[in-house]
Parts: structure tokens; C-alpha cells; sequence
């Protein structure tokens, strides 16, 4: 892809700007860190640009105030940009045991609410922050999430992150990015730190 131009054009008889304005679809996976990371920054760039946006976190504890979360909010709140809309489903961690029951009915709520959400064009950018952990436990049904956001209407974007992105996702997905772990400072026991894991 030398200066941005694809290597190929397909006969599908759009337009380039037809092509180039196409409603995307990104799943951010692996066990690397950064997937929720490139999911906010892409809000950043939606933001800027005057899109309404939709954070839907599935996973990490609604307690849990995340960087991210505190600078999208004060963003959008600004009179400038788009809008931004944060909705918490998750109560634990999916890298902690514990019971998850609870989760697992909040998961479904928040996926009916993106459902509802996609049907009325509320947003133009959805992130589904961990969402890959509710269809990989099997909570949500992933065939259901890849014909419904393959049917959504108008020009709404979706990333989803998380680890072990379910085959079907992945071959639905426009974008996949695998971040791969090379080094992380909890190989050397080092817990997270603020400023850099929230």
C-alpha cells in the first residue's frame, strides 16, 4: 500500500469515495497490550471530526475510572467535537477468577442496547471495549453480532477489542489487528502503573 493508494481496485461499481466512505468494521485482538488503547484513539479522530460516539465496555469493573474514559467525557462534553456517550456493563476483570454471573446478563443488556443503538443510527462510532470476551465465553451468540452489524444501517463504524476473537468476527471484520506481546513489565513482576495502564 505505497502512499496510501490499495493495490488493488475491486469491479464492485462504486465510486472511489463510494469505497473510501464505507462503514468499517475493526476488531482489535491478541495478547498484546494497546487493543483498548488504538480503539480510543480511533475515537479521538471520530470525535474530532464531529461524530457522535458510543464506548461500551463489557468487561472492566464500572468502579474502575479509566484514563481514557475521564478525557473522552471531558471531550465531549466541550461544545466542540462530537458527542460521547460511556456505557459499563462489566463488574470484574476477565483476567481475574471469580463468579461472572452477573456479568454475563449485564453483557447481554449491553449488547441488546447496541442493537437498539445500531437499528436508530445513534452513533456514527461504536467502540465495544472486551468484547470479544462475552462471544469467546460463549454469552452472546457471535453469529447473531456478525449479522447484525453486517446488516447495520447508514455509515456506523464498530471496533471491538479483546483477546481470542472468534474466527467468525475475525473473517466478518474490514480490519483485523493482531497486537502480539513481545515484552511486558509483569514478566519481571511489575504490577501496572498509573498514566500508563489507566
Amino acid at each position: 500500500m505505497p502512499k496510501g493508494q490499495p493495490e488493488t481496485v475491486p469491479n464492485d461499481g462504486l465510486t472511489t469515495r463510494q469505497r473510501r466512505n464505507r462503514p468499517l468494521l475493526a476488531v482489535h485482538t491478541g495478547t498484546g497490550k494497546g487493543k483498548s488503547t488504538a480503539a480510543f484513539g480511533l475515537a479521538l479522530r471520530a470525535w474530532n471530526q464531529g461524530w457522535p460516539i458510543g464506548v461500551f465496555q463489557f468487561v472492566k469493573s464500572a468502579k474502575w475510572r479509566v484514563g481514557e474514559e475521564r478525557a473522552l467525557r471531558v471531550l465531549g462534553d466541550s461544545g466542540e467535537g462530537g458527542s460521547v456517550t460511556w456505557h459499563k456493563m462489566g463488574e470484574g476483570w476477565s483476567w481475574v477468577q471469580r463468579d461472572l454471573s452477573d456479568s454475563e446478563e449485564a453483557a447481554r443488556e449491553g449488547w441488546a442496547q447496541v442493537r437498539r443503538d445500531l437499528a436508530a443510527e445513534r452513533y456514527r462510532l461504536y467502540v465495544l471495549d472486551e468484547f470479544t470476551y462475552p462471544l469467546h465465553w460463549g454469552w452472546i451468540d457471535t453469529d447473531e453480532v456478525v449479522g447484525a452489524l453486517r446488516e447495520r444501517p447508514g455509515a456506523q463504524h464498530v471496533v471491538i477489542t479483546g483477546r481470542n476473537a472468534p474466527a467468525a468476527l475475525i473473517e466478518a471484520a474490514d480490519l483485523v489487528t493482531e497486537m502480539g506481546k513481545v515484552k511486558h513489565p509483569m514478566d519481571a513482576g511489575q504490577k501496572g502503573q498509573r498514566g500508563i495502564e489507566w
